[in-house]
C-alpha cells in the first residue's frame, strides 16, 4: 500500500459530533476530501445545514442527526438511525465541547455539570453506543478531541471544571483504547491548544496573554487540525492506539 493510499478514507462511514461549530466543520471537510461519507451530530440545526452543503459540494453522502449527547436515548437513537441507512460506522470523532469560566469559589453547581455532561459523559455515550457495532464488525476508528487543558493549568482564565472535563477525555480515551485493542478498534484523542474558534472568541480579552505564554505566538486556526484527524482516522496509525496528540503551538513546552 503506497502512503497516499494509506491516507485515503473512500467509502469510509463517519460520525462528527459538534459538527456545526468551527472546529467540527473543519474535521468533516478533513474528512470528505479524503473521501469518507459524514453523519453529522450536533444540537444546532441551521449549523449543520451550512455545514453539509459544503460536504455535498465534494460529492460526500450526508446525514443530519440533530442530537443531544448528553442524552443516552438520543444517542442511541442517532447512531440507529447511521447504522440503519449506511449499515456500519467506521469513523467516530467527537469534537461537541463547552467551556465555562469561573473561579471554582464562585461556579455554580449547574455549571460543573453542563460542562461534565457535554465534554465527558457526552463522549462516553457516544464512545459506547458506536463501540458496540465496531466491536461486531472488529474494527474501527474513535478519536476523541480533548485539549491541552487536560494536561496543563491555564492561565489567566479560571475554568477548573473544563480542564478537569479534558483530562478525564485523555484518560477515558487511554482506558478504551486498552479495553477495545483486542477488537482492532484504535481510540486516540488530539488535544488542540488555543484555536481561534467560536469558544475562545467569546474571551478576547486573555488572547494577547496567551500569545505571549506561546512559544508560537499565535492561536492556531481551527483548519491546522485536518492533517491530524485524517491522520487518525485512516490506516496511516493503525499501530497507534491511547495515544494524545497535543497540537499547542508549543504552549505545553513552558
Amino acid at each position: 500500500m503506497s502512503v497516499r493510499e494509506l491516507f485515503e478514507l473512500t467509502d469510509q462511514k463517519s460520525v462528527v459530533t459538534g459538527a456545526g461549530g468551527g472546529i467540527g466543520k473543519e474535521l468533516c471537510l478533513a474528512l470528505a476530501e479524503m473521501g469518507a461519507d459524514i453523519a453529522l451530530v450536533d444540537i444546532k440545526q441551521t449549523s449543520m445545514e451550512n455545514v453539509a452543503q459544503e460536504l455535498r459540494r465534494l460529492d460526500r453522502n450526508v446525514m443530519i442527526c440533530k442530537t443531544d449527547i448528553t442524552s443516552a436515548t438520543e444517542v442511541e437513537d442517532m447512531v440507529g438511525r447511521v447504522l440503519g441507512e449506511w449499515g456500519r460506522i467506521d469513523i467516530l470523532v467527537n469534537c461537541a465541547g463547552i467551556a465555562r469560566w469561573a473561579p471554582a469559589e464562585e461556579m455554580s453547581e449547574d455549571d460543573w455539570d453542563q460542562v461534565m455532561n457535554v465534554n465527558l459523559k457526552g463522549i462516553f455515550l457516544c464512545c459506547r453506543a458506536v463501540a458496540r457495532s465496531m466491536i461486531a464488525k472488529r474494527r474501527g476508528k474513535i478519536i476523541n478531541i480533548a485539549s491541552m487543558s487536560g494536561s496543563i493549568v491555564n492561565y489567566p482564565q479560571p475554568q477548573c471544571g473544563y480542564n478537569a472535563s479534558k483530562a478525564g477525555v485523555v484518560m477515558l480515551t487511554k482506558s478504551l483504547a486498552a479495553e477495545w485493542a483486542k477488537y482492532n478498534i484504535n481510540v486516540n484523542s488530539i488535544s488542540p491548544g488555543y484555536i481561534a474558534s467560536e469558544m475562545t472568541m467569546k474571551v478576547a480579552q486573555y488572547h494577547d496573554e496567551w500569545k505571549k505564554l506561546t512559544p508560537m505566538s499565535r492561536l492556531g486556526e481551527p483548519s491546522e487540525l485536518k492533517g491530524a484527524v485524517v491522520y487518525l482516522a485512516s490506516e496511516a496509525s493503525r499501530l497507534m492506539t491511547g495515544h494524545d496528540l497535543m497540537i499547542d503551538a508549543g504552549y505545553s513546552l513552558w
